[in-house]
């Protein structure tokens, strides 16, 4: 038996029992069948379990997304162009370092902070000049945006925030930009922010340049980061480090790979040397 069957991010109870409060209400970017059963069918016959049980890639999503992933629009809830604007929570603070490092080395764990925000929501704020870079998935139908001419004007129209904190938030923002390096949205630039409570340590633009948007986002979870214990013929273990006979594991329900953040299309790979792994060594044990 080879098990690849995904994690347990559509299963809410697990979620909240295992990755904390206020997963329950996240969304989820896949399928709703990834519920964790094969891992805990493993662990009924005593496999081990193993692995950051407590993590999990999220990522910023569309605040009002439908709960489980559509096929038709598989894309269409990222909001990855972050590093290029401001995140605000509802207070009108920012709360993290947008431009820490590469999309592709953030993305998946800036979804728990923003989960952590009153409310479990933030915007992303974005003026005129660096629209030329943002990701098409902001065009999408079905993004929650804002537009406006002033930035009194989009605080205006955000609600949920605190508008005169935000205001504040974006002075003290643009008065800490240090513009003497250019902006380069094709890698790490070095244009930071000095002074602030949270710095900002690349792409640091002033928010200047109308018109200005702001998009709503949450927590969108891919897959959680725990499983099963596998040796390297794929075989899953028991609690004393013994192969199960028979038993294989492969994809998001191996445990131990990922730990805390997740760098990009890593899954994708270990879904192909593992489940290869896996298929190869099963093979093998029903010939024998």
């Amino acid at each position: 038996v080879v098990l690849a069957c995904g994690g347990f991010q559509a299963n809410r109870e697990m979620r909240t029992k295992y990755l904390g409060p206020g997963f329950d209400s996240a969304k989820v970017r896949g399928t709703r069948y990834n519920t964790g059963d094969g891992i805990n069918m493993a662990l009924d016959i005593g496999a081990q379990s193993y692995g950051q049980w407590s993590g999990c890639h999220a990522v910023s999503w569309e605040r009002y997304a439908t709960d489980f992933g559509e096929l038709e629009t598989p894309h269409a809830g990222y909001r990855h162009s972050y590093p290029y604007c401001l995140m605000i929570n509802a207070e009108g603070k920012r709360f993290v370092d947008e431009g820490f490092d590469e999309r592709n080395y953030t993305y998946a764990k800036y979804g728990r902070i923003v989960m952590q925000q009153p409310g479990g929501f933030a915007w992303q704020i974005f003026d005129s000049q660096v629209k030329h870079v943002m990701r098409d998935e902001y065009k999408t139908r079905g993004a929650t945006k804002i537009t406006a001419n002033s930035l009194e004007e989009l605080a205006d129209k955000m609600p949920d925030v605190h508008s005169a904190q935000m205001l504040a938030t974006i002075k003290e923002y643009n008065d800490a930009c240090q513009l003497n390096a250019d902006f380069d949205p094709n890698g790490k630039d070095g244009r930071t922010t000095k002074g602030l409570e949270v710095e900002k340590t690349n792409w640091a633009n002033t928010i200047s340049e109308p018109p200005f948007e702001a998009y709503s986002v949450g927590c969108g979870i891919t897959f959680t980061f725990g499983g099963l214990k596998i040796n390297n013929s794929g075989e899953v273990l028991d609690t004393e480090d013994t192969a199960i006979p028979g038993l294989y594991a492969a994809g998001e329900l191996v445990g131990g790979l990922f730990y805390f953040n997740y760098p990009g299309s890593t899954g994708l790979v270990a879904g192909s040397v593992f489940g290869r792994l896996a298929g190869n060594s099963a093979a093998a044990h029903a010939k024998n």
